[in-house]
């Protein structure tokens, strides 16, 4: 029965109907035949079956192997896919990568193809200046059209821009015809310096320079720089650079050497640079100063300078001149230049400090044409302490008709009777003429509201994006990643042991607190400066201290704007602003010198804007203070943060306008 169940047979003819009464025997007579077949026909038919199952369980592993190989098949495809997916979205984000680029390009072009009027003026001064050089126009008449163009700036448009690509005669033709729809009553001011940001930078003058500079035609008033043509200039910050093609000799060591000229626009501000040739060596250093022939190099600058403003018919209201580089412009102006056209010109000195003063012999001040016997006197240039030497930024002091003494926090009381390294006998002489201004911020570049390097910006009126960035700079930093830490910043361009000690204390006493996290940034660092932070670092081991031992732009905006306290080694810091940047970023400047009243005069009295207010909020807060007034008083706390971004620190405001009413003392 087992072999009937399991037999396939073929398919049988068709047989006539059965009866019911045959079927049974029909039946019995199919199984006899089968139990009665040969033995052979059974061998047979099982080798038969044996086949089929054969064929069978191969057809089953052939199944499996294609079923396996299909879903290997499946898994490679769904890799490749996961591949392509991802090379597709590298791909799209290089490819928005460079969609942003473009449009920023094309932005950038936009900016350059149609100038701001402040730009334009510059330019079409410069053009007036190839215009002289080159024998076109007299001075008389350069005179009268550069003051059509500043008298003119509310009134400039694109067209007027246009005009400079143009031959001279065309350009002449046009300037003369351009009517003077309205008078403003700015300065004309021209620097004559040795830096200026993001050229050329070393110190504060650079972004003094800039700064200053650019809020002073902010403000209606037209500025130019005289620089030299140094080897290490950055170039590719100035816009239209180009080399006057004329012949311009300047006076030294008792013989005319000619001069290169070059014209270029930086931040909006028109610049010359002044190339020797025969002296080619003096500007073709790797640094600025530091050389021993200092003394050479910018007294060469400083005639060669005036030279040029003869030689171009320029009539400044204001020459501005900067530390002793430059101060020999003051009895160079007064003795040799004055009566050549300059006649209506006045001397303004700028000191961002008195620790640099060039003590030379007094016969080398005749190789820019001035007079050493008439000079070594106790009145002009003689040194106070070394009387058989010629102090030059005495002779710029002297000399010069107002001085500007850069300092956010200081009084003139205390700069005249301790401050003036040797020089307070002259200071206290000249102490009528002293300003007082402080340092600023660009507030362009420094603003948590439209900050791009920022995460989120923020504003006095809504502080959510200073919590963002908080939270984003401790991540970035491996700090623990919780808003309600209080995180101190400190960023520092030199340390003293003085401010390690005082640091490392002020660390370990905040860890202890507990709840407190340190970032440390150093900023144009010494091989010195390099061993004091690694000896603080290994002093004061924690994991919520960072130290950043590198200064990096962008950092340094995520540092102070996530920062809630910024620890301040002095708050007259005109290098890196610090406390003015951590105002308007909503972190509280503390100083590190806690109860140290070296920052401030005995009477505040007489000080800045910025000393007073300073002096009445953070400069009275120690860092103790300042965490338990953040943690216990939060709503104080907030209260008088905003009132600080609220403040306007920035070179717009009080430095500009005391830099405008000195200008304006002028001419009384």
């Amino acid at each position: 029965m087992e072999i009937l169940v399991a037999a396939s047979f073929p398919k049988l003819p068709l047989f006539p109907r059965i009866s019911d009464g045959n079927r049974k025997s029909t039946r019995h007579q199919l199984l006899y035949c089968s139990r009665s077949g040969s033995t052979n026909d059974v061998d047979v038919h099982q080798n038969h079956l044996k086949s089929i199952g054969n064929e069978k369980e191969e057809k089953h592993t052939k199944i499996w192997q294609l079923f396996e190989e299909a879903q290997q098949n499946i898994q490679y495809l769904n890799k490749q896919r996961l591949l392509a997916m991802e090379e597709l979205g590298r791909v799209k984000n290089e490819n928005n990568s460079l969609l942003d680029r473009i449009k920023q390009l094309e932005l950038k072009k936009d900016a350059n193809v149609r100038k701001d009027k402040l730009t334009i003026s510059s330019e079409l001064l410069l053009r007036i200046d190839s215009l002289v050089l080159n024998g076109v126009i007299g001075s008389k008449e350069a005179s009268d059209l550069r003051r059509l163009v500043m008298d003119s700036r509310s009134s400039l448009d694109d067209n007027l821009y246009d005009i400079t690509s143009k031959s001279d005669a065309e350009f002449l033709a046009e300037l003369r015809h351009f009517s003077n729809k309205s008078q403003e009553n700015g300065f004309h001011i021209i620097h004559i310096c040795t830096e200026m940001s993001p050229v050329i930078s070393v110190g504060s003058l650079a972004s003094y320079i800039t700064g200053s500079s650019c809020a002073l035609q902010r403000k209606g008033n037209l500025v130019e720089v005289i620089l030299p043509k140094y080897a290490c200039l950055n170039l590719n910050e100035v816009q239209g650079l180009r080399e006057v093609e004329a012949e311009f000799y300047s006076y030294f060591n008792g013989q005319l050497h000619e001069n290169k000229i070059w014209t270029g626009i930086v931040k909006g501000i028109g610049v010359t640079f002044i190339q020797p040739i025969y002296y080619s060596s003096f500007f073709s250093h790797e640094k600025i100063y530091g050389y021993p022939n200092d003394f050479e190099r910018f007294t060469y600058f400083s005639r060669a300078s005036l030279d040029y403003l003869v030689k171009s018919g320029k009539r400044p209201d204001v020459l501005h001149i900067h530390n002793w580089q430059t101060s020999i412009v003051g009895p160079l102006f007064w003795d040799v230049f004055v009566n050549q056209g300059l006649e209506g010109t006045r001397i303004v000195l700028t000191c961002q400090s008195f620790d640099s003063q060039c003590l030379e012999q007094p016969e080398k001040l005749s190789l820019c044409g001035l007079d050493p016997s008439r000079l070594l006197r106790p009145d002009r240039l003689q040194d106070n302490n070394m009387s058989h030497l010629v102090n030059v930024l005495k002779g710029g002091v002297v000399y010069s008709n107002k001085v500007i003494i850069m300092s956010s926090v200081q009084t003139k009381g205390q700069i005249v009777s301790a401050l003036g390294h040797g020089l307070e006998p002259t200071l206290a002489i000249h102490k009528e003429k002293m300003v007082i201004a402080p340092s600023g911020f660009d507030k362009s570049t420094w603003d948590p509201s439209f900050d791009n390097f920022l995460p989120q910006s923020y504003n006095a009126d809504d502080m959510t994006g200073k919590s963002v960035c908080k939270v984003a700079l401790q991540r970035r930093l491996g700090l623990h990643e919780k808003a309600s830490k209080i995180l101190v910043g400190c960023i520092y361009s030199g340390i003293i042991d003085a401010d390690l000690d005082k640091l490392k204390m002020l660390v370990l006493m905040a860890c202890k607190r507990g709840g407190v996290q340190f970032i440390f940034m150093g900023s144009g660092q010494t091989s010195g400066m390099r061993s004091a932070f690694e000896i603080l670092q290994d002093e004061v081991m924690d994991a919520n201290v960072r130290f950043i031992d590198e200064y990096d732009e962008e950092l340094s905006h995520l540092v102070i704007s996530g920062s809630d306290i910024m620890l301040c080694p002095s708050f007259d810091d005109p290098l890196l602003q610090v406390p003015l940047k951590a105002m308007k970023y909503g972190a509280a400047p503390v100083p590190v010198h806690f109860g140290d009243s070296r920052d401030f005069g005995d009477d505040i009295g007489e000080g800045t804007k910025f000393s007073k207010y300073i002096n009445s909020t953070f400069g009275n807060t120690s860092l103790g203070q300042a965490i338990d007034e953040f943690k216990n008083d939060p709503s104080e706390w907030n209260t008088r943060i905003k009132d600080a971004m609220r403040m306007d620190f920035s070179w717009d405001s009080e430095c500009a306008d005391l830099h405008i009413s000195t200008y304006a003392g002028l001419k009384t």
